[in-house]
């Protein structure tokens, strides 16, 4: 049983399905499902869409060098068959892909390496931006965080929205970070 892989989207292609266009010059495409046959159709560029295995290979979001990679095109060559050699090749196949999967984890670890310092700063400037729409800290709250050795910054204090009738919600905004509601009844 041979697996293509589809022209467009280069994912794996299984037997009878997906669809075959042979061009005049007897070249064949093969497409996993309509969807990629149809943008193959409007002459789409499979790096300029996101869902392809070209653009994240384009864009660095996917390992393009390494040996692993290889293995398969050289999987495809037929050869008389042998038991042994059918064993040792289901071992070697089974190792590769454990290989694989071991560098494609420290390839994503390298590449999101900085995420968390970037929100964080992202984050920090928001709060720096919008610092006037945080909540006001009340005096005996102030006191009790300057006894505990806090320091306390001046926010202004936010008016509560009515929910239902006469029902009104306030937040007060904890040290540690995050908000707490509170109920109240008019």
């Amino acid at each position: 049983m041979r697996i293509e892989t589809c022209y467009f989207c280069s994912q794996p292609c299984y037997p009878s399905k997906g669809i075959t266009f042979v061009r005049n010059d007897a070249r064949q495409f093969r497409f996993c499902r309509s969807k990629c046959h149809k943008n193959f159709k409007m002459k789409r560029n499979p790096r300029k869409l996101k869902w392809t295995k070209a653009f994240r290979k384009s864009a660095g979001k996917e390992m393009v060098v390494d040996s692993t990679l290889t293995f398969a095109a050289r999987r495809n060559v037929p050869v008389r068959y042998n038991r042994e050699l059918v064993a040792t090749t289901l071992k070697a196949m089974q190792r590769v892909g454990e290989i694989r999967q071991r560098r494609e984890r420290v390839f994503y670890k390298k590449r999101m390496e900085g995420n968390k310092e970037r929100e964080r700063a992202a984050n920090r400037k928001l709060v720096a931006e919008n610092d006037h729409l945080l909540p006001k800290v009340r005096g005996s709250e102030r006191k009790a965080l300057e006894e505990a050795g806090h320091e306390v910054e001046e926010v202004i204090e936010r008016p509560a929205a009515k929910v239902f009738g006469k029902m009104k919600i306030r937040q007060k905004a904890l040290v540690g970070g995050g908000m707490e509601d509170e109920m109240e009844m008019d």
